[in-house]
């Protein structure tokens, strides 16, 4: 690719570097043209949405004269054979590889594809450790913010349900506690977040502040949607509102089920934190897990 060593992270701050040398970009139409461009990468933009990503509805006199104008800049800057012109608009070219946000659509279309194999977590895991923080953050354009954030914020939240559905299935569910907290305060009526939360929470032994959530978000759900929690919540609810088991006899799943909508019951011992034998037995005990399906 012309491009050559160009790359550009935008799930974040915009992080922008050749050859290995961090690139700045001094003003917010540069960064905003760049992220627009990169986000397209390979394909050609025209000049009137590079215009729209730019200003918004106040385009200036010659809108057209103006990308003109910011597209040489932005050439200055990462390399005139990066940007090139088309009979309509311009084409960023760059390895799609080096675009965090086409290299995350990417892994997770390859996750999708490797669904139930041991390289999918592998996958999984790669494409959540781009997400620095949120996307375009220091870019100014309300177009990128309607059309593209959306999309890509959807995104990362099923890899994210994704990653906790497997992180279960492993018997990982320790770790996913403070990722879900910090996820569910920033999504407050997202039912399925809130419900893999809840999951976690009575899996690492917190069944009273997992009900205390789950009153919260009922409370919320009719205060600002009217509408009462689904049919999924109500189940993780009853769930919770069973005894668990005691202090230290805390079963941990650490088998591997399919996806399925509902919940499934799992037999076995409370042995050092695992589940051992496959139920049945004399003084096992019978624990309910809740696998999702794809989102």
């Amino acid at each position: 690719m012309d491009g050559g060593g160009l790359s550009i992270a935008l799930l974040g701050p915009l992080e922008v570097r050749l050859d290995g040398a961090p690139v700045l970009l001094t003003t917010s139409r540069l960064r905003a043209l760049l992220a627009v461009l990169a986000v397209f990468a390979g394909d050609a933009v025209t000049v009137e949405r590079l215009a729209l990503a730019l200003w918004g509805e106040e385009l200036p006199a010659n809108a057209r004269r103006s990308v003109q104008t910011y597209v040489t800049r932005l050439r200055r800057a990462i390399g005139r054979a990066a940007i090139r012109t088309t009979p309509d608009g311009y084409v960023l070219d760059v390895d799609p590889g080096q675009v965090d946000v086409l290299r995350f659509r990417a892994l997770v279309a390859e996750a999708g594809r490797a669904r139930g194999t041991a390289e999918e977590r592998e996958l999984v895991e790669e494409a959540r450790r781009l997400w620095r923080g949120q996307p375009f953050e220091g870019i100014d354009s309300d177009w990128l913010r309607a059309t593209v954030s959306p999309s890509l914020q959807e995104l990362h939240l099923s890899t994210v349900e994704r990653r906790v559905d497997l992180g279960l299935a492993e018997g990982r569910h320790g770790e996913l506690v403070a990722e879900l907290l910090g996820l569910a305060a920033g999504h407050p009526l997202r039912e399925s977040l809130w419900g893999r939360l809840l999951v976690v929470l009575k899996a690492s032994g917190r069944q009273a502040e997992a009900l205390t959530l789950y009153e919260r978000l009922r409370r919320r759900l009719a205060d600002e949607l009217g509408t009462d929690p689904s049919a999924e919540l109500r189940r993780i609810h009853a769930c919770l509102l069973r005894p668990g088991p005691r202090q230290g006899g805390v079963a941990v799943f650490t088998g591997v089920v399919e996806p399925c909508a509902g919940g499934c019951l799992i037999s076995g011992k409370a042995v050092e934190g695992k589940v051992e034998g496959e139920g049945g037995g004399e003084g096992e005990r019978r624990f309910l897990a809740f696998v999702w399906s794809s989102v």
